[in-house]
């Protein structure tokens, strides 16, 4: 979900409402949009469609249906540059999380489009002026969030940016023309490149490092792990009791059952919508379905369709971005414990795949980013930090056409 924060700063202090609203009821603003402006203008400037996913829906909802609450506000920030207002007192926001906000950002200046905020009747001023780069200085600690941190008053603020961007970042990715997906509960993935790329469906913001000249087209998909965490919580009362008793590892167990189990699962089919979908499917009201289900099948069946179901939501995003995506993709994230979870992510779509050694978050990225933009480290530095491992080759007797 996208966040947004509108604040109302002020003499006598701040005040802040944290808006996150149902993507039924934010649907309403998406419709409104297309019918004000026009899918057509809305892709040429900012390279970003209607959808809820969006922060301008939520405030363009606040608009039209908190009044009140829309006259106390005087700024819109994303929660990471509020946490830097706090922190230094200055106010900015990163290329990468201006962009995520679509609608109202030009992708072609990197700057906030006049004409798209003018035609949604957002005032100008509402968004922050400063703009810049993840591996900017915003502002320094000021002394009263110094004492209450417990750290020393005149500490450098990096800017940093969206999460999975710095996960990429933490993966090593500075260059154009590498596909990286970190899936944890959900999936993002995405390609780095200097050039237009015409992508369907696709989320598109400048990237964290190099970002006027970068951009980071994304597909996100809703549900990774968080299905396969949702199978196991509901349907393997037995293994997870096991494991509760000192048993072996419930999610250990079933990848050994389904690592037994077929490519294909036997004709069992399931579609990971159980939220809604994002980029690029767009539908907040998809289910998620078990298809082919019969006697024959099992637990271990089962599990296994869910596993490939993630992997083939990987690749109907890596087919909607309509490019060479490289030699391989970069795998990182809770999938990369699973042995064979990474051999389903190869062979589902025919790429060798690559997982850094050492486990990566995007609070890698942000370290990166900070050294970087404080020149506490250099661009060498950081790269040097990523090990990856051995590709794992895709068998291409498991891997066919959709």
């Amino acid at each position: 979900m996208n966040y947004l924060l509108g604040t109302d700063i002020g003499t006598s202090g701040t005040k802040t409402i944290l808006t996150d609203l149902n993507g039924n009821v934010l649907a309403q603003e998406s419709d409104w949009v297309l019918q004000t402006i026009g899918e057509q203008q809305l892709l040429e400037i900012t390279h970003n469609g209607a959808d809820p996913y969006y922060g301008y829906t939520k405030m363009l909802w606040m608009k039209h249906n908190e009044p009140e609450n829309w006259a106390k506000t005087k700024l819109f920030l994303p929660p990471n540059a509020y946490v830097t207002y706090r922190l230094t007192g200055e106010i900015a926001i990163d290329y990468s999380s201006a962009g995520n906000i679509g609608g109202i950002f030009d992708m072609n200046t990197r700057t906030w489009s006049l004409k798209l905020l003018e035609a949604m009747g957002i005032p100008a001023e509402m968004m922050p002026l400063r703009l810049v780069e993840s591996t900017d200085i915003v502002g320094t600690l000021t002394r009263e969030a110094a004492a209450e941190l417990c750290l020393w008053e005149g500490l450098p603020v990096v800017a940093g940016g969206i999460d999975c961007g710095a996960a990429n970042i933490g993966l090593g990715v500075f260059e154009p023309g590498v596909y990286a997906a970190a899936i944890g509960t959900s999936t993002c993935a995405a390609l780095i490149s200097d050039k237009p790329v015409r992508g369907q469906g696709l989320i598109v913001w400048p990237y964290l490092y190099h970002a006027r000249e970068l951009s980071y087209y994304f597909a996100g998909g809703a549900m990774a792990g968080a299905i396969v965490k949702w199978f196991r919580n509901n349907l393997c009362e037995l293994e997870l009791q096991a494991e509760l008793e000192g048993g072996p590892n419930a999610y250990d167990v079933l990848n050994r059952q389904a690592a037994e189990i077929p490519a294909g699962s036997e004709g069992l089919i399931v579609l990971p919508y159980f939220m809604g979908e994002r980029s690029p499917v767009w539908d907040s009201d998809a289910k998620g379905t078990i298809v082919g289900l019969s006697l024959t099948h099992t637990k271990a069946h089962l599990y296994r369709a869910f596993l490939e179901a993630v992997a083939y939501s990987l690749r109907d995003a890596m087919n909607a971005t309509g490019e060479d995506l490289g030699r391989h993709i970069l795998l990182a994230g809770g999938v990369t414990r699973s042995k064979l979870w990474r051999q389903i992510f190869a062979d589902v779509t025919g790429y060798p795949v690559v997982c850094p050694k050492n486990d990566v978050e995007a609070n890698m990225g942000d370290v990166m980013l900070a050294g970087i933009g404080t020149g506490l480290l250099t661009y060498e530095d950081v790269k040097a930090w990523q090990i990856l491992d051995q590709p794992l080759m895709p068998d291409p007797a498991r891997h066919g056409p959709i």
